[in-house]
């Protein structure tokens, strides 16, 4: 049986009594976006699967962070969630496919797919290489594309339940490769709002605003606090919140949308 015949197979055998599973990507860091968001899914009652590339976080300002991955294991063990981990970089193209084969082979099928991986090196017009730029459109805009293929291919969610989220960003001016991939995933996020409609799937992008998890100078955090009215950043628990909303059967009605949800700022 293909792995796209195992999903047909899951959508028939779906009853309300069946905890859910989320396939949340980036989650590499336990003060990330990501793991914010596959913490409040576990503590809604979801069995979450969750990729991570340590190759990323290491060449990155911030660097990796040893031993991430075990406490948020342990933090959505402790919501009560069975959970797999996977170490996947998403600028290989068959990545995605070889997710979904792991995650059906130790969890079952995916109800919501929740993207909050990514690509992001500072660069202007001027500066970013061919190579970066490259990257930046495959992990942040082609991944987007295939993970959602396979999802789509798959449905291993009944009609009406079946969620896609994608977290974006609006950043372009000085960080040109990655705001530009980001407005392409949102835009292949909200084409699976039609596209998938048959399947009975949701499809929103949403963009958090200025979420500090490590990335951000004193300056950057002084500016973003003042130019925000409630006067503060934005949490991974902000963006958290949201997502497990559009997850919820009460979020249904909410599809095909670009939600900013940054706090209001200007």
């Amino acid at each position: 049986m293909t792995p796209s015949e195992r999903g047909r197979s899951d959508c028939d055998r779906v009853s309300p009594a069946v905890r859910p599973l989320a396939l949340v990507t980036g989650v590499g860091r336990t003060v990330g976006i990501g793991a914010g968001i596959a913490r409040r899914l576990a503590a809604s009652g979801w069995d979450i699967a969750f990729t991570h590339w340590t190759p990323y976080d290491e060449r990155m300002p911030w660097g990796s962070e040893p031993g991430a991955t075990e406490a948020i294991t342990g933090a959505l063990v402790g919501h009560g969630a069975a959970t797999t981990s996977i170490e996947a970089d998403l600028a290989d193209p068959d990545a995605p496919a070889r997710i979904f084969d792991e995650v059906e082979r130790t969890l079952g099928g995916v109800t919501a797919l929740v993207m909050c991986h990514c690509e992001s090196v500072d660069s202007g017009l001027l500066d970013t290489t061919v190579e970066s730029f490259d990257r930046h459109f495959a992990v942040n805009a082609r991944a987007t594309w295939l993970l959602i293929r396979e999802y789509g291919r798959r449905c291993a969610a009944a009609p009406g339940t079946g969620r896609i989220v994608g977290l974006t960003s609006d950043h372009t001016v000085g960080n040109m490769p990655y705001g530009a991939s980001k407005g392409a995933m949102d835009r292949i996020t909200l084409a699976a709002a039609r596209e998938l409609a048959h399947l009975g799937v949701t499809a929103n992008a949403v963009n958090p605003g200025p979420v500090d998890t490590g990335w951000m100078s004193e300056e950057a955090r002084a500016d973003c606090v003042r130019r925000v009215p409630l006067g503060r950043l934005g949490t991974p628990q902000d963006a958290a919140h949201l997502v497990d909303f559009l997850c919820s059967p009460q979020g249904q009605w909410i599809n095909g949308q670009l939600l900013m949800s940054d706090g209001g700022i200007g």
